[in-house]
């Protein structure tokens, strides 16, 4: 046995012929070598089970990171479709639109045109019909215009007479339309100047009535409608009825007497006065 293979044997068993310090050093080396060797197995453990997470990991990301490319690959390809679209698109509205304004602009140059075009061929085919008939009178005389008639005459006179007419009113005046009128009559057809002279020369009280209206009315033509006061007439005078205003008196043994106060209105209506021809009638 001794000649022989030496036998295994654990590292920490001492062997009979070493003394006991050297078998607890050998003990404690061999310790250290498994742990030694322990500590690659575990960190080698570790890198494999990361390495594993890794490798798991990396088809899911490519996995999301592919539809991601995926779905902006076609937006990057559509957005210069779409602007191709919308540009046609606002292309073919714009022209729509220029055709529907140009439409009306050019009805309305070719109407006058075609008026122009239809008049000649009218007055073409009228003035041979009209011909005959001229030569179917008496062929010495001329045909000779009508004359105008008499209502024609007369409307033609009446819009050449017709003149601006200015108008002033004065609306409740505290005194009775009888009272006015006495003073009003002296006042139709007499010129401004007269008027005044009339009513200031007037003694009773409703003439001063009666110049204050005067004077308006004279203003409202000067600045309203731009005639002169040497020109104007007045054309009317006249005053209406307005509302009465009842109060009552206390008299004898309990009785009331009534009290009526009158109110009126006063108008005036001023016009230019009329030219006179040389026969010294008026136009």
């Amino acid at each position: 046995m001794s000649s022989g293979a030496p036998e295994d044997r654990d590292p920490g068993t001492p062997l009979p012929d070493e003394p006991a310090g050297e078998a607890e050093a050998a003990a404690s080396s061999g310790e250290a070598e498994r742990t030694a060797k322990r500590k690659p197995a575990r960190a080698r453990a570790k890198a494999s089970a990361t390495k594993e997470q890794e490798a798991s990991a990396e088809p899911e990301s490519r996995a999301e990171e592919q539809p991601q490319a995926a779905e902006q690959a076609p937006k990057a390809k559509r957005r210069p479709a779409l602007k191709k679209a919308r540009a046609a698109r606002a292309g073919k509205e714009e022209a729509a639109e220029a055709a529907a304004e140009e439409a009306p602009q050019a009805q309305a140059a070719e109407a006058p045109q075609a008026q122009a075009a239809e008049a000649p061929a009218e007055s073409a085919a009228e003035a041979p019909a009209k011909a005959p008939r001229a030569k179917a009178g008496k062929p010495g005389k001329p045909a000779t215009p009508k004359a105008p008639s008499a209502q024609t005459a007369a409307k033609a006179g009446k819009q050449r007479a017709r003149r601006r007419v200015v108008r002033a009113r004065a609306r409740y005046v505290r005194t009775s339309a009888r009272k006015a009128r006495m003073v009003c009559v002296h006042l139709r057809g007499k010129s401004v100047q007269e008027a005044r002279a009339i009513l200031a020369f007037t003694p009773r009280e409703v003439a001063r009535d009666w110049s204050k209206l005067l004077e308006s009315a004279v203003a409202n033509a000067e600045s309203n409608h731009e005639l002169l006061e040497d020109d104007l007439i007045v054309r009317e005078a006249y005053a209406d009825e307005g509302p009465t205003i009842k109060r009552f008196r206390p008299r004898a043994m309990g009785r009331a007497t009534p009290i009526r106060k009158r109110t009126s209105h006063l108008t005036i209506t001023l016009t230019s006065e009329p030219e006179r021809t040389s026969t010294g009638r008026h136009r």
